[in-house]
């Protein structure tokens, strides 16, 4: 029996000697016999190619890849761990992202500062950090802290200095102020004014009351030099708009005359009433007769009451006795009372009283002036 099979370069017989195999190139032949197939026969069919499965490697790694985005992801954008909200983060002139990162991840409020990091420089954000005051909510994330670094834009901080404080009250209130980086705390006031510039001066009154904005971490000598210029503008100003004739011949005495005004009243009505009432007595050679210049002439040993001996007691800033203008402002003066001892109403006035609401009684003779002391200071004082 015999059958015709194919090889790889063509058919080849199979005898029946299963060891003999030839492989020819001709035709396949199938007989009608069975053909015995042995072991060696098989063993010469060249095997089908099996198809390669993917490797595995690549599949893990994606799967890698892709779990640590979704884990980076979620890291940054959960909220942080502030230790209270608002939570104020104060960045440094010349700070650099790892040392935010880094002061984060000491205080706890991000998990991991190396996260932060390669985030920040991805994003080129490392470059961008402006110094200022930030302040976050308790929903902050990662993301939302590294915006607001990038964006610049920091919270402002104000300073607000009160019309009629003294040179004293001032200082004090930029001490305390702890969004301000204090140059000038250790500073005598002589010392003070010599880094503004401003030798041989008085430091009293020079500085304008208003509520001045500011980066945080501004140097309190820039708010020095923005009150200093601010007052320096509104007195130039009141100065050229001033009635003519009046009893003080410079812009310091202008001044001197509004820090009068402003410690004697806080209502701006009877501001240029109060002008007019020293503009007069000067005119008159009267002394101006004014408690707040006893109690700045005073200084500590002021504590609340003037006696009648304090009045009689002489220092430079007494009104009772001396003539004309104090020596220097006793306050800061504000813009109305600014504008008061440029143009002081047209009034005959030479006295008034506190009524006890806020407001003066204004008296053009010394009768008129008794009659309302003994209405509105006497009589009250019975009362009481």
């Amino acid at each position: 029996m015999c059958c015709w099979l194919a090889c790889k370069t063509g058919p080849w017989q199979a005898h029946g000697d299963p060891s003999h195999v030839a492989c020819q190139r001709r035709p396949l032949l199938v007989s009608s016999h069975p053909c015995p197939i042995t072991l060696s026969s098989i063993s010469a069919v060249p095997a089908k190619p099996r198809r390669k499965s993917p490797a595995l490697w690549p599949r893990i790694l994606l799967l890698a890849v892709l779990t640590a985005v979704a884990w980076l992801g979620w890291v940054v954008v959960i909220p942080v761990d502030l230790p209270q909200s608002p939570y104020k983060l104060t960045i440094g002139p010349n700070r650099t992202l790892g040392q935010v990162a880094r002061s984060l991840a000491d205080e706890g409020v991000i998990r991991n500062r190396n996260i932060m990091m390669l985030l920040g420089r991805m994003q080129g954000m490392d470059r961008k950090i402006k110094a200022g005051l930030y302040q976050f909510s308790d929903s902050a994330s990662m993301w939302d802290i590294l915006q607001r670094l990038a964006d610049g834009h920091p919270d402002e901080a104000s300073l607000t200095l009160i019309e009629g404080w003294n040179f004293r009250q001032f200082r004090q209130a930029i001490d305390r102020n702890p969004d301000i980086k204090h140059e000038a705390r250790d500073l005598t006031d002589a010392q003070l004014l010599q880094q503004l510039g401003l030798d041989g001066v008085q430091a009293e009154g020079l500085f304008f009351p208003s509520t001045y904005l500011f980066t945080p971490g501004s140097s309190d000598l820039e708010l020095y030099r923005r009150a200093y210029n601010t007052m320096q503008q509104k007195l130039d100003a009141a100065w050229s708009a001033r009635k003519a004739d009046l009893p003080y011949h410079t812009p310091y005495e202008l001044l001197i005359m509004a820090s009068l005004v402003e410690k004697e009243t806080s209502l701006d009505a009877d501001r240029p009433l109060v002008a007019a009432v020293f503009v007069n007595r000067l005119n008159k050679g009267m002394r101006l007769q004014t408690d707040p210049s006893v109690i700045y002439g005073m200084g500590s040993a002021y504590h609340g009451n003037i006696s009648k001996a304090d009045l009689r007691r002489d220092t430079p800033y007494n009104t009772y006795t001396r003539n004309g203008l104090t020596p220097t402002p006793i306050a800061m003066p504000g813009k109305a009372a600014l504008d008061a001892a440029a143009n002081p109403a047209n009034s005959s006035a030479l006295y008034f009283v506190a009524k006890g609401d806020g407001s003066s009684y204004f008296s053009a003779t010394l009768d008129e002036h008794n009659q309302a002391v003994r209405k509105y200071i006497l009589k009250k004082g019975s009362n009481d």
